[in-house]
């Protein structure tokens, strides 16, 4: 590699092969769901940080996950809406490393966490009575520090060999954001180690946290059949239901995608789950977390009515001061 220096200053992102004619659509399309989503999470965080009734375990995690959505989703669909107007659909060479770091650094940590909100539900509903002294705040905290450590450390050494590799041409990737795989494919150097490296990765968060996941999920079963009401039961079931309809959209298109060998990788195909990942789940994670949980509802509806309290007492003293 030292030896080689690097000819391509650019990289060209084919993004959406359709007509010009339809581009206008799906750029208002791409638009209205990422500008609800962004609101919707950082609705959820609001809430969360204003009402003292969710200051628990739970809506912290929820509220970590929301952020981690936001810069998800952040990392890569501006870059995209922008390039709807753009003849030429290119990047920097750092920008493209630096968008690929964010986007495998906040997914990375998003397994991560998912992983820690199964434990957090196994705890509740298996070891009710031992849940404050478990899930106090300290641990909680240290839980949601390591997410975001371990996601971001983790990604940093395979993108900085990616820095150093060097590309030769061509520079362009069928792809509406820089996605490793196909940009190591551009690479004039034998890259297998950081395929080996990126694949170790993947493999070690999705299914790892997923394993964690999944026996979390398999106690929680076992403990919510030994319930002997159905209402009880009912009820256990309902507190893990929003968190695993987010697992099941997150990991199904995240195991399509990363963890198959790259030879296998269909490009046209990656592109569709990507956008699940991208613009779908965050958008659907606000809602799933909302309208499932009475207790975030009522919050919501506190603080709308103590901002709009808030915002008639500054109009009455204005018209007073007039």
């Amino acid at each position: 590699m030292k030896n080689q220096t690097r000819s391509v200053s650019e990289i060209i992102l084919l993004g959406f092969p359709v007509a010009k004619r339809f581009e206008p659509l799906l750029f208002t399309s791409f638009l209205i769901t990422y500008t609800i989503a962004l609101a919707g999470n950082f609705l959820i965080i609001t809430v969360v940080w204003c009402e003292h009734s969710l200051h628990s375990p739970m809506y912290m995690f929820i509220a970590n996950l929301s952020l981690l959505e936001a810069l998800y989703t952040t990392s890569v669909i501006p870059k995209m809406l922008a390039d709807f107007f753009r003849q030429k659909k290119s990047i920097t060479f750092n920008s493209c490393i630096f968008q690929a770091y964010l986007y495998f650094s906040a997914g990375s940590t998003e397994f991560f966490l998912l992983g820690v909100m199964s434990f957090d539900r196994y705890v509740a509903i298996c070891n009710p009575l031992r849940y404050t002294a478990i899930m106090n705040t300290r641990f909680c905290m240290h839980l949601i520090a390591a997410s975001w450590l371990s996601g971001f450390l983790a990604v940093m050494p395979p993108a900085i060999l990616i820095l150093q590799l060097p590309f030769c041409g061509p520079n362009i990737i069928n792809h509406f954001f820089c996605d490793v795989g196909p940009l190591l494919k551009l690479s004039c150097f034998d890259t297998k180690n950081i395929e080996r490296m990126n694949f170790s990765n993947a493999a070690f968060f999705l299914l790892g946290s997923l394993l964690v996941t999944g026996v979390s999920y398999m106690s929680i079963i076992v403990t919510v059949i030994k319930i002997p009401s159905a209402k009880g039961r009912q009820k256990a079931f309902s507190t893990c239901a929003s968190h695993l309809m987010v697992v099941t959209l997150f990991y199904g298109s995240s195991i399509f995608i990363y963890v198959q060998p790259q030879e296998n990788h269909s490009l046209d195909l990656n592109k569709v789950a990507s956008i699940l990942n991208t613009v779908v789940t965050p958008l659907l994670n606000p809602f799933i977390y909302s309208l499932r949980n009475k207790k975030v509802k009522e919050a919501l509806e506190s603080v709308v009515r103590r901002i709009i309290g808030t915002l008639t007492g500054m109009r009455v003293l204005n018209i007073k001061k007039i």
